[in-house]
């Protein structure tokens, strides 16, 4: 019998700032969907925390920070069994490959970049040239994996762009290297936006901190932040334009328990917004719990979690070296 060929998975890379704890927003917007991809996609996912640093970080905080986060995908399902989960700066390849990339891409590119500009305007006591440079060094995160697609939402289309202006003009100039990403938008992903003003995205930075949801926090701090939560005067339960507050929850609670935007309507007609913020926070601190536990256990266990950093680097730098190395001779570098 004639053996079929192998069908390559296409493959997803994936990264998340160690900076504070995950949200809401975080989970439900990107990792929930990663873990989804195990099954589908060669997935990489990195902790970023060469790019945390653009803005000023406490050196014991990130180092906590990063193992927490470690702790955390775990704990929410990424199997490293399944996937190269990794740590960005135990990856020396990602520094490298950021200096080659940044000969060739143009100031003016980095210069119309949103977020550079965002960024800031929030922290004007620091516009450093790592908050400039940043991009670049994402799109050596990206192309160092030869990687095929980028789950983004729509704050991150641009980098992906620039990623791929990047890899076409290397290609150009030194012949075909570079896989070109395109962005991934998961069917899943939730747009989740700040319980307090809701036509702003959830963000663990809000100076508000009722204004999100940290994937650790306790049940009933939980339910008193989507009790809190900002609605409207109308007391209806549906999701229609200039209903922002209402329509944030519907879409929470849709992604939790699965329920169309319209069974949710359904379910909740003739209640008031309080019955309804209640079974949200419910749903929500109830669908936290066994990632809350798992992650308690993890955090218990440091030493398999510097285990799980020492697999995931040796994994990553083996296969971003292939490329590193293939670069190095295109642009001319001696090899050892």
């Amino acid at each position: 019998m004639e053996q079929q060929p192998t069908v390559r998975k296409k493959r997803i890379f994936s990264a998340i700032q160690p900076t504070g704890i995950m949200t809401l927003g975080n989970y439900l917007g990107a990792v929930r969907n990663w873990v989804e991809m195990q099954d589908e996609f060669d997935c990489i996912y990195s902790i970023a925390n060469m790019h945390a640093i653009t803005v000023r970080q406490d050196p014991k905080e990130l180092r906590e920070n990063t193992l927490r986060l470690m702790a955390l995908l775990l704990a929410c399902g990424i199997d490293p069994e399944r996937s190269v989960l990794f740590v960005q700066s135990q990856v020396k390849t990602h520094a490298e490959l950021s200096w080659v990339l940044n000969c060739c891409t143009q100031f003016g590119e980095l210069s119309r970049m949103t977020q550079f500009k965002d960024k800031s305007a929030r922290h004007p006591e620091n516009i450093n040239a790592g908050l400039f440079d940043y991009p670049v060094l994402m799109a050596a995160d990206i192309l160092l994996y030869q990687a095929d697609l980028v789950p983004v939402g729509d704050d991150q289309r641009q980098h992906v762009e620039l990623t791929r202006n990047i890899a076409q003009r290397f290609n150009t100039l030194y012949g075909q290297t570079f896989v070109l990403p395109e962005g991934y938008y998961p069917k899943l992903a939730a747009r989740v936006m700040s319980l307090q003003d809701p036509t702003k995205k959830m963000s663990k930075s809000d100076d508000n901190p009722k204004a999100f949801i940290s994937i650790l926090d306790k049940p009933e701090t939980i339910l008193k932040k989507f009790r809190s939560a900002v609605t409207d005067s109308e007391a209806q339960i549906c999701y229609r334009e200039g209903k922002e507050g209402i329509n944030n929850l519907m879409s929470i609670y849709s992604a939790i328990t699965g329920r169309t935007l319209q069974q949710i309507t359904d379910e909740f007609a003739g209640k008031g917004y309080g019955e309804f913020k209640t079974a949200v926070g419910e749903a929500v601190a109830e669908a936290l719990r066994p990632v809350q536990e798992r992650y308690e256990a993890y955090r218990q266990d440091k030493a398999y979690l510097e285990g799980c950093c020492r697999k995931g680097a040796e994994q990553a730098l083996r296969l971003s070296q292939r490329t590193l190395e293939k670069v190095y001779r295109k642009v001319g570098f001696l090899s050892l």
